[in-house]
């Protein structure tokens, strides 16, 4: 047996069965890690982080994480709510007046002109849950769509938080605040928040309230020239051939740009073992060793359900993602392991969120245990490794 309880000869199979997706060209490398009752049990990089180079995947090698960026956004939340300056009910008009009076679309996929009036204002809880009526332009349709993707267009290069969220005021919700789960930009829109009501930079609150005290040294919304070198290489998958192109590349990579827009919903940069402290923090309900940073409560509310049984029969992404979980506070949460879809391992009370370009991780409090699985391969259909890894860590669990 390994240190952290785990079988020596199952984590091998762990480890082949990942290389056969680098070997398979599905990916061109990948990050593991698993942690268990307080060590590390399995580190192993494996593959390349640029294919045309040739350079190997290391330890340290810098991700973009996309929407594991999320459930950083909600803690920070959760601490301002801490301090008495928000709570979850707090109508967002107070700090974010471009959002008193939305429009809501009578229907989802209709004309953006036919719309009623808001029925009731949208709360911070609205967006932390992801029931504010926003969407992404990948999870909308019809017009509504063609409206995120122009409101989006250029504004990543841009650090203008209050111009975004202007467009986005301009744009009808999808439907009433707090009827129905949809994914979207409300993560984003609670970093605008952040930065009005504490007066910094998402990036500096970040740093100072979160990074910093956890140690997490490289984890930041771009990447300093000096260590462009460790970014991996993001790579997209063609349609139809199935090719695998470069989508952003060290060399040019919008990371690179100090002011760029700081997307709270997706636009920070990691490595496994940082962001194994922040996972390491919700698990410790709020603490990590001597560090306090979050009161127990807070992040057991985090990983609570919050959908209701109408929000989770909604399917979400091509498929019931709810069966046997719901949504909390920026995380999905385990509430009945023998409903989950694809069928999985994860105990009663587990929680997570994957990022678009391949990362995901889980933590389960009943194994104590945590699992990051880091790649760059953004795509559009479901694939399977996240799932293939999960298996495997919970089949080499040997105590």
């Amino acid at each position: 047996m390994q240190p952290a309880g785990l079988s020596a000869t199952r984590l091998t199979a762990l480890t082949n069965a990942m290389q056969g997706y680098v070997e398979r060209g599905e990916v061109a490398g990948v990050v593991s890690l698993v942690w268990r009752r307080g060590e590390i049990g399995y580190f192993e990089p494996l593959g390349l982080r640029d294919e045309a180079a040739q350079l190997p995947m290391e330890r340290d090698t810098l991700f973009r994480i996309a929407s594991m960026t999320k459930p950083v956004t909600s803690a920070a939340i959760l601490m301002l709510i801490e301090e008495d300056r928000l709570a979850l009910d707090t109508p967002i008009s107070l700090w974010l007046p471009e959002l008193a009076a939305p429009s809501v679309l009578r229907d989802p996929t209709g004309p953006l002109d036919e719309t009623d009036p808001v029925r009731a204002p949208l709360t911070v809880l609205d967006l932390l849950t992801h029931r504010a009526g926003f969407a992404y332009h990948f999870t909308a349709t019809g017009p509504l769509a063609e409206a995120y993707a122009a409101a989006f267009n250029g504004i990543e290069a841009r650090g203008d938080a209050s111009a975004w969220l202007a467009r986005i005021a301009s744009l009808p919700l999808m439907f009433q605040p707090g009827s129905r789960w949809h994914y979207g930009i409300a993560t984003d829109v609670l970093g605008v928040l952040i930065e009005r009501v504490s007066g910094m930079r998402l990036g500096d609150f970040f740093r100072t309230r979160i990074f910093e005290p956890l140690g997490m040294r490289d984890t930041a919304f771009w990447v300093p020239d000096a260590q462009l070198a460790r970014l991996a290489t993001a790579y997209g998958v063609e349609a139809g051939t199935r090719r695998r192109v470069v989508e952003d590349h060290p060399s040019a990579s919008r990371w690179a740009n100090p002011d760029r827009f700081q997307s709270g919903g997706g636009g920070l940069v990691s490595t496994a073992q940082d962001y194994l402290q922040f996972a390491q923090l919700l698990l410790g309900r709020g603490r990590v060793g001597s560090t306090r940073l979050l009161s127990h409560r807070s992040v057991d509310l985090m990983r609570s359900n919050f959908l209701t049984r109408d929000q989770r029969r909604v399917p979400a992404f091509g498929h019931v993602l709810w069966a046997g979980q719901g949504f909390g506070l920026g995380l999905s949460v385990v509430d009945d392991p023998a409903q989950q879809l694809p069928l999985g391992y994860r105990s009663m009370g587990s929680f997570g969120w994957p990022g678009a370009y391949g990362t995901s991780w889980f933590a389960d409090p009943v194994e104590d245990l945590i699992g990051l699985m880091l790649i760059q391969r953004r795509a559009v259909e479901p694939f399977p490794m996240s799932v293939d890894f999960e298996r495997r860590v919970y089949d080499a669990i040997d105590d």
